[in-house]
This record gives C-alpha cells, sequence and structure tokens, in this order.
C-alpha cells in the first residue's frame, strides 16, 4: 500500500492474498493493524515526502469543500486520515437538496465528471448513492451524493460496519493548522 499507492484495504488484501496463495481472509490482517504498519513504515522510509503529500492533498480538499461549500461537504477516507498514497483521490460526502444541482453546478463551471451508482450505509440502512469522479486542482476527486436527511446519520461502511470519519470545512482547517 505504502509503496504502490493502494488506498484500498479490501483490494490489497486480495493482491496480498493471491501473492501469498491463501484464501482472502485467511490469516490476513484487519484494518486497523494494516495502518498501524503503514505509519510505521511512513515514518521510516517516507518521512519527508508523506506528510508534505497529506498537507498538500488536505489542502486540495479544503479548496475543493469550500467551492462546494453549499453542499455540506466533509473530506472523509485516506486524505483525511492520513494514510494517503501516492496515486490517492480525495473523497468528499456532499448533501444537496439534488443530484441534479450538483451536476449543475460541475456544468456551469466546466468540470467534467463521471458518474456512477452506489450504496451507501446511514444508520440501520442501506440508502442509494451517486458517486461523481472528477479532478480538482490536478488530483482525482470523488464526491459521494447523499440525501440531506442522512447528514446527520452515522454513515457506515456497511449496515453492521464501522462509521466512516468525516470532518467539515472548520475540522479540516483545524487538522491543517495542526500540521502546520
Amino acid at each position: 500500500m505504502a509503496e504502490d499507492g493502494i488506498d484500498d484495504f479490501a483490494l490489497a488484501k486480495r493482491k496480498a492474498a493471491r501473492r501469498l496463495g491463501v484464501e482472502e481472509g485467511q490469516w490476513l490482517p484487519a484494518n486497523h493493524e494494516i495502518e498501524t504498519e503503514l505509519a510505521t513504515y511512513r515514518a521510516i522510509y517516507q518521512a519527508d515526502e508523506h506528510p508534505e503529500r497529506i498537507r498538500a492533498l488536505r489542502q486540495i480538499a479544503l479548496e475543493a469543500m469550500r467551492a462546494l461549500e453549499r453542499f455540506n461537504p466533509y473530506l472523509t477516507g485516506a486524505v483525511l486520515k492520513g494514510f494517503a498514497g501516492r496515486y490517492a483521490e480525495i473523497e468528499l460526502q456532499i448533501f444537496p437538496e439534488s443530484t441534479k444541482d450538483i451536476e449543475l453546478y460541475l456544468v456551469d463551471h466546466g468540470i467534467p465528471y463521471a458518474a456512477a451508482p452506489a450504496r451507501r450505509y446511514a444508520g440501520d440502512r442501506a440508502t442509494a448513492a451517486s458517486v461523481l469522479s472528477l479532478e480538482w486542482g490536478g488530483v482525482p476527486l470523488k464526491l459521494t451524493v447523499l440525501d440531506p436527511r442522512d447528514e446527520r446519520l452515522a454513515l457506515k461502511t456497511s449496515v453492521a460496519g464501522r462509521v466512516i470519519d468525516r470532518a467539515g470545512i472548520a475540522q479540516l482547517r483545524d487538522l491543517l493548522d495542526a500540521d502546520a
């Protein structure tokens, strides 16, 4: 993950399982164990470049969030957690009144994007979402478009999964200030 820039734990585990010749899920570490080892690896081998990369990605995320402020953006994923790799994408959750609102915004500002359906989990139920993929500041950006009623719910990786960490504009500014 540290060398190839993979940020998706499931993908990294599948790749490792194939290389090791074991079944997926058998003898593989938990995500929090991988995060701990990634931090150790980066502290030893990427002590200069990794913090700079995270700061730059967070700064681009903040710019995007300010531009998209009316859609109530939140930063999630590897950039927020600080383990984003070389080819990381910025992940934002947004809560517009309508998916068309964000699409019109992007069209009006000449920002090309691709849309794909997705399933997300809010509270104790699965919910349909759209994921808009685009570039912002030369970095891939994924906008997960969610229902505004779900903004106050705990968004999770699955119905029984862990809660997804997220930060609004103020929290991201505080994080950037703390990194300075």
